[in-house]
C-alpha cells in the first residue's frame, strides 16, 4: 500500500495513529482521485505526539489493485464483509509501523471517515493487541444510494452489521457525526451506535451541529477542527 508519514521531531518511540480514508462503490471515482490526505487531522495527533500513518488501500489510487472492499449492490450488501476486508488492509498497516523503531508497540489510536470509520469499526471487533481506542468520523457504508442524498442502502443492515461487531469489540469507540450528514442522517449513525452498545461495545457518539452545506466531510473542513477537537482530546485522556 502507499502510505503518507508525518511525525514529531525525535527519535521516538511515538505511539502511532493510522488514519483510514473514504472510498467508494464506483470504481473511476477510486481511479481518478487520490485517497484524501486528512492533513489538519493528521498534523493535529502529531502536535500531540503520535507518529500517523495514513494507507491507501487496495484498489483506491495510487495503491491500485484489486478493490476488497465491495459491498456487491444495494439490495443485499455484506456490510460486515466490506468492513472486514478494510480492517485486514488497517491491521496490515499496524503490523508493519509496529516494525519501525520509531513507533511505540501499544497505545494505538485507529482514526476513519466514512468507509474508513466503518473499518475502524470493524477492525475493533477483532480487539487488535495494542490498540486501545477507535475514532469514528461519519462511519459508515452505502450512503447516497442510487447517488440519492438522504438514501442508504438496506439500513437495517447496516445497524445489524453495527450490532454485529459491536457483540465482541471491547475497544472503546468515539462516534462523531454531524447533524447535516446526507450519507448517514442523525436517526440512522444513533441507532448504528445504539445498535453497537446494546450488544455490548463501548461508544461515545456525539452529534456536531451541521458543517458547511455537508457534514459527512466536516473532519476535512479547516473550521470544523474546533467543533471535534475538544471531544477527540477528551475522549483520549480518558482512555488509558
Amino acid at each position: 500500500m502507499a502510505a503518507t508519514l508525518w511525525r514529531p521531531d525525535g527519535a521516538g518511540p511515538f505511539p502511532l495513529a493510522v488514519i483510514a480514508h473514504a472510498s467508494s462503490q464506483d470504481a473511476a471515482a477510486r481511479n481518478d482521485d487520490p485517497a484524501p490526505k486528512y492533513r489538519q487531522l493528521a498534523l493535529w495527533f502529531v502536535r500531540h505526539g503520535y507518529a500517523v500513518v495514513l494507507p491507501v488501500r487496495p484498489g483506491q489510487a495510487p495503491t491500485g489493485g484489486p478493490y476488497r472492499e465491495d459491498q456487491f449492490g444495494c439490495v443485499n450488501p455484506v456490510y460486515i464483509e466490506s468492513g472486514l476486508a478494510t480492517a485486514e488492509a488497517l491491521d496490515a498497516a499496524l503490523s508493519y509501523m509496529w516494525a519501525q523503531s520509531f513507533v511505540r508497540k501499544e497505545g494505538a489510536v485507529i482514526v476513519g471517515q466514512s468507509a474508513g470509520g466503518w473499518g475502524a469499526l470493524a477492525l475493533a471487533s477483532e480487539n487488535p493487541p495494542g490498540v486501545r481506542a477507535i475514532v469514528n468520523f461519519s462511519g459508515g457504508r452505502g450512503g447516497h444510494a442510487g447517488n440519492r442524498p438522504g438514501v442508504n442502502c438496506a439500513s437495517e443492515k447496516l445497524v445489524a452489521a453495527a450490532a454485529h461487531f459491536g457483540a465482541s469489540a471491547r475497544v472503546p469507540s468515539l462516534w462523531l457525526y454531524a447533524g447535516n450528514d446526507s450519507y448517514f442522517s442523525p436517526a440512522l449513525s444513533r441507532q448504528m451506535a445504539d445498535a453497537w452498545r446494546a450488544a455490548g461495545g463501548k461508544a461515545e457518539y456525539d452529534l456536531l451541529p451541521p458543517q458547511r452545506d455537508e457534514g459527512h466531510f466536516f473532519v476535512e473542513y479547516p473550521e470544523s477542527a474546533a467543533a471535534w477537537s475538544t471531544q477527540v482530546e477528551s475522549f483520549l485522556a480518558r482512555t488509558p
